[in-house]
């Protein structure tokens, strides 16, 4: 699949600046549901002869002072705006090339063994495969799947292929559409910032053919970070339960996140500490085994 260029994100982040928003009076129907490109190339301080061909991609590089400005016009967020900079950096026909499997850093699966089985976790890849998880992570986001799937790089679990493609998973979440729509901004990011990974081109392409819902969210052109968040689940063993997310950067791995789960309410921890409880045995017996170095 052809990853997005620059010019494509700039078309669909002019849709969404309304004149209205910017300041601008609008005068009579108008044909784009945003801003015209020449309002957008003289509220940004550029001539709409060289806009017109950034949204082309015919104008070659473009100045980090240019970005900036674009940038603060559209109303881009952070993410966005680094979004929009990793774009302009990337070649203009990228050669892509299919990286080695990824591996866990002894160190995050230490940190990982030292949560035991009251802190759920999942330690998360570059792409959103499952690189490991303690029992505790496995039973409250995949106890259906295989414990020891994450150890065959091959045919690990894939967060996104889980969230439009396996019908349990996405039924584990009560509020899946609001954290699809999060993986989907995230996995935007991340082909932003790795243009020529073959393994993410082919992902992405996997998953607009199979599910017309991330074809649909893709399309949206959103973007965003992905640190803390709320999950509201049903889950098959306890019942409902809501927990609180929130990723942990990790300096040896850079492209991976370990990503904890704490309960919100009383309840809710009485269903963790339950659902804990009924993974903690056998645990010791199945820590995640260290793999050689990233």
């Amino acid at each position: 699949m052809e990853l997005e260029s620059l010019g494509t994100y700039l078309r669909t982040r002019r849709d969404r600046v309304t004149p209205e928003l910017v300041g601008l009076r609008a005068y009579g129907p108008r044909r784009v549901p945003g801003l015209r490109r020449e309002e957008l190339a003289q509220l940004a301080g550029v001539s709409p002869g060289y806009y017109t061909r950034l949204e082309q991609d015919q104008a070659g590089t473009a100045s980090q002072q240019v970005l900036d400005a674009l940038a603060r016009v559209l109303r881009l967020d952070e993410a966005e705006t680094v979004h929009l900079h990793n774009l302009a950096r990337r070649p203009s026909v990228p050669r892509l090339v299919r990286p080695e499997p990824e591996h866990p850093h002894p160190r995050v699966l230490a940190l990982l063994e030292s949560f035991g089985e009251g802190a759920p976790a999942v330690l998360l890849g570059r792409r959103g495969d499952v690189l490991a998880w303690n029992r505790s992570g496995h039973a409250l986001v995949a106890e259906h799947l295989d414990f020891r799937s994450p150890e065959d790089p091959e045919n690990r679990p894939s967060v996104p292929r889980m969230f439009f493609l396996d019908p349990l998973h996405r039924d584990l979440h009560r509020n899946w559409r609001e954290l699809a729509e999060v993986h989907v901004a995230y996995l935007r990011l991340t082909a932003g910032r790795y243009p020529t990974d073959a393994r993410l081109a082919e992902l992405i392409g996997e998953l607009v053919m199979r599910s017309p819902e991330f074809a649909l969210m893709w399309a949206q052109g959103d973007v965003r970070d992905c640190t803390v968040g709320t999950m509201l689940l049903q889950h098959p063993t306890v019942g409902a339960l809501d927990v609180d997310y929130q990723v942990w950067l990790q300096p040896d791995s850079p492209d991976h996140h370990l990503e904890v789960y704490t309960a919100r309410g009383e309840s809710d921890r009485d269903a963790l500490r339950l659902l804990t409880g009924h993974r903690a045995d056998g645990g010791a017996r199945n820590r995640p085994r260290a793999p050689h170095p990233a």
